[in-house]
């Protein structure tokens, strides 16, 4: 514990704080949990070989996302503010410039802008949600499911309209604050979506390709890996874990002093891999036993789920059960996206929380048009990377997210006095602290340049 004498230890947090360790494991595993595991990690992995990315993957997250994931709760504790306000802090504490401040400004912006198009995708699951309580999925074969998702992203109406539900959603859990809005959803949503999993992985055992999905994610063929799929494995990591973006920051800011930084942030990082490993083992026995194409891309899940629906028994209920935790998943990351954005909103310009909620959904909801409308009326308009989207893409995950990562490690490996971060990590962890700092100050930072590099071509 600090001394009395260091500023730090005199700092509470201005929005409260988590009730337990469990509450604040569930929120930011409900934050790096969300459609980046069950959507997204599933077809990267089955664009990049299987099991020889996942095992990268695994790597990945230990030896790189882990320690970042440390260094950033840390520094969310020991500001105890907004992520722009808690660098500006600790900027001048401990590097002796307030210039540090534009860390917490690319992160809160990236989450910004990550989740304008997130919420967008988030909608489908809510869409989804309404087609299965429907029994729309009931004798379509996979060719009648990839047209009733193509017709989804070309109806501009539809998917604006789930679109703002969703954001409306998110804004109101986050307007009723850390204990009442926060924690009280990733309570309920992270367990039922994990039981909801579990059931469906009882039905891909029993459905048949399970052997064969299982194989294709957990045998590696080193003869598929090639560069480009480590470096791809990076950035999922990087993704998943939703480090460098402020949210876990922000969240670190609310986490109570006794709590253990490393322990709390193991937890998260197994429990994220669990998730994500799991998804593929719902998803790939799925894809095999029905001839489907595992590196298929980014509409995988609603078209492979859907398919094994229309033949399993209660394919209603379990089919509306999945999508809406689906849709939870999205909801629990999306509420820490917006979060650092309402707290500086309340810190900087001392706005009432419910304000500041409405006016920081209100900016996201009208950027997410853009994305909206990349779908179908502007998707033939593009530049640089494409439409819209491709664009916010592009910049949030290959960019500004490798960026806020590199500058977090960085600072707290090279500018943050070891008493500093000893003390918030753990004054008796020893070994374990000497291994994050050398993850911190030399692993970690290098595997994200090379992230970054891969992302902008110049590593061909």
């Amino acid at each position: 514990m600090a001394d009395s004498a260091d500023p730090a230890a005199r700092r509470a947090s201005l929005h409260g704080q988590w009730s337990s360790r469990l509450a604040f494991v569930l929120a930011v595993a409900g934050s790096a949990v969300g459609l980046g595991n069950i959507w997204k990690f599933p077809y990267v992995a089955g664009q990049n070989g299987g099991g020889a990315f996942v095992l990268v993957y695994l790597l990945c997250v230990f030896g790189i996302g882990l320690p970042i994931m440390m260094a950033e709760i840390m520094l969310g504790r020991r500001g105890r503010r907004n992520p722009i306000s808690t660098m500006a802090l600790l900027g001048r504490e401990e590097a002796g410039s307030g210039r540090w401040l534009w860390v917490g400004v690319i992160g809160m912006v990236c989450g910004f802008l990550i989740l304008s198009f997130y919420s967008v995708i988030s909608g489908w699951t809510l869409h989804y949600m309404v087609l299965a309580g429907r029994d729309a999925f009931a004798g379509a074969d996979a060719a009648a499911l990839s047209d009733m998702f193509g017709a989804l992203v070309a109806a501009p109406w539809t998917l604006a309209g789930w679109h703002t539900l969703f954001m409306i959603i998110t804004t109101v859990v986050v307007a009723r604050g850390v204990e009442k809005g926060l924690e009280q959803a990733v309570r309920i949503m992270v367990p039922a979506l994990v039981v909801i999993m579990l059931a469906l992985l009882g039905y891909a055992i029993s459905f048949g390709g399970f052997a064969e999905g299982l194989e294709f994610l957990f045998r590696p063929d080193f003869d598929a890996l090639t560069a480009s799929s480590v470096l791809a494995a990076m950035g999922q990591a990087f993704f998943s874990l939703s480090v460098g973006m402020g949210a876990v920051m922000a969240y670190g800011a609310y986490l109570p002093q006794e709590e253990s930084i490393i322990k709390t942030s193991v937890a998260v990082v197994s429990a994220d891999t669990a998730i994500a490993l799991l998804a593929g083992m719902i998803i790939f026995p799925i894809v095999f036993a029905n001839s489907l194409d595992p590196a298929e891309g980014p509409g995988l899940v609603f078209q492979t789920l859907p398919l094994a629906l229309t033949k399993m028994p209660g394919g209603v209920f379990v089919g509306t059960a999945f999508f809406l935790l689906l849709a939870f998943a999205g909801l629990t990351s999306a509420i820490s996206l917006m979060e650092p954005v309402v707290a500086w909103l309340m810190e900087a310009r001392a706005m009432r929380r419910g304000a500041a909620a409405l006016l920081a959904g209100g900016a996201v909801w009208g950027l997410g048009f853009l994305t909206v409308l990349s779908f179908n009326v502007l998707a033939d308009f593009n530049f640089l990377r494409g439409t819209f989207f491709d664009n916010i893409d592009y910049l949030t995950s290959n960019i500004m997210l490798p960026a806020g990562g590199f500058l977090i490690t960085i600072f707290a490996g090279w500018f943050m006095c070891t008493n500093s971060s000893a003390d918030e990590l753990d004054p008796q962890a020893g070994v374990v602290y000497s291994l994050w700092r050398v993850l911190a100050r030399y692993v970690a930072p290098v595997a994200v340049v090379l992230v970054f590099l891969n992302a902008v071509g110049a590593l061909g």
